[in-house]
């Protein structure tokens, strides 16, 4: 059973008793948030595609909240919605929408696998705004509500060699930008949580690099990451970029010529993934 520890030092109204439905919750910085919510006592949907993890997860947090899950390929086209319909016929009510669900792959343009970058497209706009679609309107009706979804560091540039996934982080910011100025007087807002390079599988396997690599090179661990964006959401922020050395090149890149910050992220993709 899973340790509840109540922290009341998060700002924004009491999460207690409130509840999130968070997508890629079986690993990752996704886990890591179902944690923290499940420690402010906040019960649990949690959508992910391998019944088998989500079963783990459970087993883990239920006890002092309540935890429903879901496994589904958000992938799939209609996913969002058969995970609209099974909350609904549940009778659940959805407090925090927490769209983490998404992964990467690097590689020339030329040289990629279509069917991969096109399931990424899905799974990391698609099923996203989907899925904000869907349950925004009720979240309205509730009266408030908030939202996040899981940008990067890499919404604030182009990205060779990882062309779509930085493309689909930088929807993913304007989008929630653009949402939740529509709906700052209706109670609800929306955050785009922009992490960095973290300590999780997702990494390991968008770059083609193994764990290793990446605790090398002294990268934060998820669970800190995780409890950063939760602050950050519970705040009611626009957009989260955790780590003060990711803040400061964000707001940067805002002041550079796009041709100039196009060839300094060309650099710095080659020196992460080209070099054998």
């Amino acid at each position: 059973m899973f340790n509840q520890n109540i922290n009341k030092n998060y700002l924004g109204s009491d999460p207690m008793g409130k509840t999130a439905l968070i997508t890629g919750a079986s690993g990752g910085i996704g886990y890591e948030l179902a944690k923290v919510c499940a420690r402010q006592g906040v019960h649990l949907v949690l959508v992910a595609r391998t019944a088998g993890k989500l079963e783990t997860v459970k087993k883990e947090l239920e006890g002092p909240v309540r935890v429903h899950t879901i496994a589904c390929d958000l992938s799939v086209p209609g996913a969002a919605r058969s995970v609209y319909d099974e909350v609904k016929n549940k009778n659940i009510a959805v407090d925090y929408l927490i769209n983490n669900a998404g992964f990467g792959d690097y590689g020339f343009f030329d040289k990629c696998d279509w069917n991969k970058q096109e399931q990424m497209i899905n799974l990391n706009i698609t099923a996203l705004a989907h899925l904000t679609r869907l349950f925004l309107p009720d979240l309205i009706c509730m009266g408030g509500g908030r939202i996040m979804n899981l940008a990067s560091t890499a919404s604030f540039q182009p990205g060779p060699t990882m062309s779509v996934y930085f493309a689909s982080k930088a929807f993913v910011l304007s989008f929630s930008e653009a949402i939740g100025s529509e709906v700052k007087d209706k109670g609800v807002t929306v955050t785009a949580f922009c992490p960095g390079a973290t300590k999780s599988n997702f990494q390991a396997v968008s770059s083609g690099r193994d764990r290793k690599y990446f605790e090398d090179n002294h990268f934060p661990e998820a669970r800190e990451v995780a409890e950063y964006g939760f602050r950050a959401m519970m705040k009611g922020k626009s957009v989260a970029i955790h780590g003060l050395k990711n803040r400061i090149i964000a707001y940067s890149i805002r002041f550079a010529p796009r041709s100039l910050v196009l060839k300094f992220t060309y650099r710095i993709q080659a020196k992460k993934y080209l070099k054998s």
